[in-house]
């Protein structure tokens, strides 16, 4: 009886440990990207905290502090393309672009209508009280509506990444910790599969902030060469910024820097075709250079050997590629996360399991990792820090 009873009391919390698991999972397919992306921002912040928290006290101010010197340089080139966008109307404002009275198809009758009080007070309100005046009045506050919700969510999903970077950032050491403990064997094979596994994570993720800035750097390039040999009037707009945006936006897979250069395409084809149809072969060699030199080339090429030197360069071209269509935006990150996970699984476990012999971590050299992320010292400063 008191073995029939214990086998239901494990029985009962098996179900409950199943149900629980089952939850977070579902919960972390539904924010999948979510979760991808607040690790990717863990992984490109991890240097500058390791090298904060030596120097700045508690952990979770470093943590704050490292997560702000990320978004620095976006924050300046936010306020960089605010100024000139700023710089451009105060030009158009000063020309008088904006007064009514230089519109065709605004005349003095009509302005001097709309500015007069007692002209309003006149106005009958049934006759734009109709039903379709209405319906169109609904579907435009319907759309405001989902437009501020959109907002929204993406507002939590920026906090959730933000706050599982910082986290990651600030308990990731007593988390390895406590995993070794509870689930690693003697031989130390979690330990090394999960030191190689971060490994390859830090040069993938800290590779695509690489591919960023190389990527920015060769659109200035590549856009102050081509405003050279641009016709009078047709000239990119700000191109160094245009270029820094174009690396910026290649952190969003698949659509990417087709989110900065096809809008300034079809600014300059409407001011070609407005000013000097006969120049539009400017906006072909822009579109060309941007796709090919720009956009194609440091993806395709450029990235897989600045994200993973210890993987194959194959294997990561093809997991940047197949990645965004199997998954979405957030395939470029995942694929290579799983990537990383089947080799050294491959690697340090398989073989032992297909030829039932116990696991060991023979390829692990115990000084590749003397200069990783030691886990039991970051559990060990941590602790520290919060005792004091």
């Amino acid at each position: 009886m008191p073995s029939l009873q214990l086998s239901r009391y494990r029985l009962g919390w098996w179900s409950l440990g199943l149900a629980l698991g089952a939850a977070v999972v579902y919960i972390v397919y539904a924010f999948v990207g979510t979760f991808v992306f607040g690790v990717f921002i863990y992984y490109a912040t991890r240097p500058i905290y390791k090298r904060l928290k030596r120097r700045i006290r508690p952990p979770s101010l470093a943590a704050a502090v490292s997560l702000f010197a990320l978004a620095l340089p976006a924050l300046f080139l936010i306020a960089y393309a605010l100024s000139i966008a700023l710089g451009e109307l105060l030009k158009y404002v000063n020309s008088g672009a904006f007064d009514p009275s230089r519109w065709p198809i605004v005349n003095q009758e009509l302005l001097g209508s709309i500015a007069d009080p007692a002209t309003l007070l006149e106005l009958d309100p049934e006759r734009y009280l109709t039903a379709e005046g209405l319906q169109s009045l609904g579907a435009s506050l319907g759309s405001a509506v989902d437009t501020v919700a959109f907002v929204g969510v993406g507002a939590i999903h920026l906090f959730v990444m933000l706050a599982l970077a910082f986290y990651l950032l600030r308990d990731g050491g007593r988390l390895s910790k406590w995993a070794v403990k509870e689930f690693g064997d003697d031989r130390g094979v979690l330990k090394a599969y999960g030191q190689e596994v971060d490994r390859d994570f830090k040069g993938i993720f800290f590779g695509n902030i690489l591919n960023a800035v190389l990527t920015g750097s060769i659109g200035v390039l590549a856009y102050s060469v081509l405003n050279i040999y641009a016709p009078a009037g047709l000239a990119i707009p700000a191109a160094p910024l245009v270029g820094l945006l174009a690396g910026v936006a290649s952190l969003i897979p698949v659509v990417g820097m087709k989110l900065v250069y096809v809008p300034v395409a079809l600014y300059l084809t409407a001011l070609g075709i407005l000013t000097e149809p006969t120049a539009l072969w400017f906006v072909a060699l822009f579109v060309l250079v941007s796709f090919v030199i720009v956009d194609v080339i440091p993806d395709l090429v450029l990235r897989p050997y600045v994200s993973g030197r210890s993987l194959h360069v194959g294997s990561l071209m093809i997991a940047y590629t197949f990645g965004p269509l199997l998954f979405g935006w957030y395939g470029i990150f995942l694929m290579p996360m799983l990537l990383v996970l089947v080799v050294h699984f491959a690697r340090l476990v398989l073989p032992e399991l297909l030829n039932g012999e116990p696991i060991q971590p023979y390829a692990v050299d115990p000084g590749t990792f003397a200069g990783d992320v030691d886990v039991d010292t970051e559990s060990a400063d941590d602790a520290e820090a919060t005792e004091t």
